[in-house]
């Protein structure tokens, strides 16, 4: 009888009751696990990448601005988000849109279990070129923007953000897969320079 109660007690364990008793998954160890799980699928850093000094107008270069499709010169943005950003913009043609590339001092697990996760936010783990890596987007609504995240080093991490200009141009996995591939892209170039 010794045994069957210890084993209730840890089935339970991860519950709370309500005035009724009834049994309800307690959410923030559920949130908390599931945040945990995610950021323990991150493959490990195969190598440290500084960002340190990096001009992010310079991490796509003519051949990866035309396979963005990207028209107009890199500039920096009016206001930096995190870190120097950025923006690439294609204007030229519709749909339009435009992206953010910028550094960030900050690890990229920081968006999965740290201050800068948002319940809002839906983040993904992944891998960009070896790299562990986090997708960031907004679930709810018409689809807007998509980041990629790269954890380049620690305590370093390199956003690429896709930004639809066309309203509802883009539906949001092409908008994630844009944001990754520029990503892969900024990152191509930042492994070249170290």
């Amino acid at each position: 009888m010794l045994v069957f109660g210890g084993v209730l007690t840890l089935a339970l364990a991860g519950c709370t009751t309500d005035t009724g008793g009834q049994a309800f998954p307690d959410e923030p160890a559920l949130a908390s696990a599931t945040r945990d799980a995610k950021a323990s699928a991150l493959p490990t850093r195969p190598a440290e990448l500084s960002l340190q000094g990096v001009d992010p107008c310079a991490l796509l270069a003519a051949p990866q601005l035309d396979q963005l499709k990207i028209n107009s010169k890199p500039r920096a943005a009016a206001e930096p988000i995190d870190g120097p950003t950025c923006v690439f913009d294609s204007d030229a043609v519709e749909p339009f849109h435009t992206y953010y590339v910028r550094t960030i001092t900050a690890d990229v697990e920081e968006w999965i279990t740290g201050k800068r996760r948002k319940n809002s936010m839906t983040t993904e783990p992944k891998a960009i070129g070896g790299f562990p890596a986090v997708t960031n987007y907004r679930d709810a609504g018409k689809p807007g923007d998509c980041e990629t995240l790269v954890g380049v080093a620690r305590g370093q991490t390199l956003a690429a953000r896709a930004i639809t200009v066309t309203a509802g141009a883009f539906t949001m996995p092409q908008l994630c897969e844009m944001s990754a591939q520029a990503a892969d892209m900024a990152l191509q170039t930042l492994k070249a320079r170290n």
